[in-house]
This record gives C-alpha cells, structure tokens and sequence, in this order.
C-alpha cells in the first residue's frame, strides 16, 4: 500500500513530466481572452494551425519561431521565401479569402490585418479570428502591441521581449540622429506618378517614430497620400528624400524609382545634390509593415543612410 507522503510525490513527480511535456503550456493558454481591432477572441488552447492573410503577422511569428500553414498568394520577403513552398496553403490573396480553402483547412487560428480586415466577420464564422491591424497614428507602440500579443499566444514572451528590446534601443539611436540630420520627406512611386506622405499619413512613423522632421507641411493622410509633381519637390527641397518604389515591391515591371527621378529638376533639390536620396526597402514598409523583422531592417537601413552621410 502506498503511503500518503509516496503519492504526494507521485502526484508532483508527474505534475513535472507533464509540464516538461508542453502540457503546462497548454494549461496556461486554456481559455485567454486576446484583445485586437476587432474586439475581443477567446482561445482555448494553443493554436496548432493557422493561417495568416497579414504579412507583418507572419514576419513576427517566422522571428519567433512559429510555422504557420497557410499564407496569402503573392510576393514576399526573401527571409520569409520558403512560405512559396506548395506544402504551405494557399489561402487567397491579401485582400480576398479563398473561403473554401481557409474552411477546408479547419484552422485553430486565423489572423487579419489591414488589407484583409474587412473580411473578419466572414473569417470568423470559420474559426477564431484576430484582427492585428496596427494604428498609424500611434504606429510603433500599435505595432509593438501586436508583437506581444502574438508571443502570448504561442508562448513565446521570452523571445519577443529580447527582439522589442533590440528594437527600442536601435530606434532610440536613430531618433538621435536624425533629430539634427535635416529635414526630409517621403514619397512612392508607381505607374508614372508619385505621392508624398506626411506626418500622420500611413508612412508617417518616418515622422513620429523615427524622428525625421517632415520637409513638407499640412500633405494629405489618406492612405493614398498626396499626388505630387517634381515642381513639387524643388518647391519644398528637402534636405532628404525617401522613396518606396512601389511596383518594385508588388512585383510590377515598369518605370523604376531611380530613373523616374533622374532628372534635371529633380537634380536641382538639396536631397539630390546631396547625395541623400535614400530608396527605402519597399517591401518593409509597403507589404510587411509592423512585422518584427521589418521594423529592425527598416531602423537598420535609416541609421545606415545617416551614418554614411
């Protein structure tokens, strides 16, 4: 017969093995209440498969550690190319469910963001869905927020405190910098044409995360920005300018950002003369902003453009 002390330590000798086994993990999630756009999602579990039509979610789940299994058609990061892969689902495109697909797949979770936030009710018909669109306006913390949400769900605080740690204090190093660098502006290109963005607008953590002064004032914040000429840009000549090239970025053919600026008034700016036009990573900041891995590449590529200059 086995005495009580015996199988109390049975009792907690198996509590151990379990817990080693990942079922405390299991234990922990059972039942968390995750808050996004969209409200609020209840999980009972970790979730085993997902599917995610945002790339910045899948950039941060990709940096902690975490595989999903179906991702929206379409170009990607090389870091996130092996999500090409056939053996990965393909759920749609950034903007539209493949419904039958997303249903067939019957996932744990689903995530939207932006692009795809308008089809979370449908989505969520299917299975638990969260909504990681981030705020433009308070852009970095908005985006911060989404990288701990995550890493609660998967359990993987560890992992993202130290990628949020790199992250604040290289965005604190840039900020200094650029506080005296000159003011700057942004625009995109795409098809022939060109938009600046300001403060507030959808690049605008140029502005209120990264520290640049804006070259121009009162721009237009829809997401479009504000069409502009090259008269434009010699009237306001900005000590710097950013470009996002845009067809670059979704893969387009067409007129690239380097030679469509090339030319004589575009010369006739202090940014050219200068020699301080910089051509952002557009896939960072057009299709995987807010992802952790595009938020370091996007610090990483400013601080080195001031620090070269």
């Amino acid at each position: 017969m086995i005495s009580t002390r015996k199988r109390q330590f049975l009792a907690l000798a198996l509590a151990g093995l379990l817990a080693l086994a990942g079922f405390g993990h299991m234990a922990q999630a059972a039942n968390v209440t995750i808050r996004h756009a969209k409200g609020e999602t209840t999980l009972s579990s970790v979730p085993k498969k997902v599917l995610t039509f945002d790339l910045a979610a899948l950039d941060t789940l990709n940096a902690l550690g975490i595989e999903v299994a179906g991702v929206p058609s379409g170009p990607k990061p090389d870091y996130l190319g092996a999500y090409k892969d056939d053996k990965y689902l393909s759920i749609g495109t950034l903007f539209e469910p493949d419904y039958e697909a997303v249903n067939a797949a019957a996932p744990d979770l689903i995530i939207v963001a932006g692009r795809s936030a308008a089809k979370y009710a449908e989505l969520a018909k299917i299975a638990p869905t969260i909504d990681l669109t981030v705020d433009p306006q308070n852009y970095m913390k908005s985006a911060q927020t989404n990288v701990r949400t995550l890493a609660a769900i998967f359990n993987k605080k560890t992992e993202a405190t130290m990628l949020l740690e790199k992250l604040d204090s290289s965005t604190a190093a840039l900020k200094e910098k650029s506080a005296t660098a000159g003011k700057g502006l942004l625009i995109l290109t795409t098809g022939g044409k060109m938009s600046a963005y300001g403060p507030g607008s959808r690049f605008g953590m140029l502005h209120s995360d990264y520290g640049v002064a804006p070259a121009a004032q009162g721009l237009k914040s829809g997401n479009h920005g504000q069409a502009i000429s090259f008269e434009f840009l010699l009237e306001t000549n900005p000590e710097w300018l950013y470009v996002i090239d845009r067809d670059s970025s979704i893969g387009r053919d067409g007129t690239s950002a380097k030679q469509y600026l090339d030319n004589e008034i575009v010369h006739q700016t202090n940014a050219w003369k200068n020699g301080r036009v910089v051509y952002l990573d557009g896939m960072s900041w057009y299709l995987v902003g807010g992802g952790i891995t595009a938020m370091q590449k996007t610090v990483n590529q400013l601080t080195i453009a001031l620090n070269q200059d």
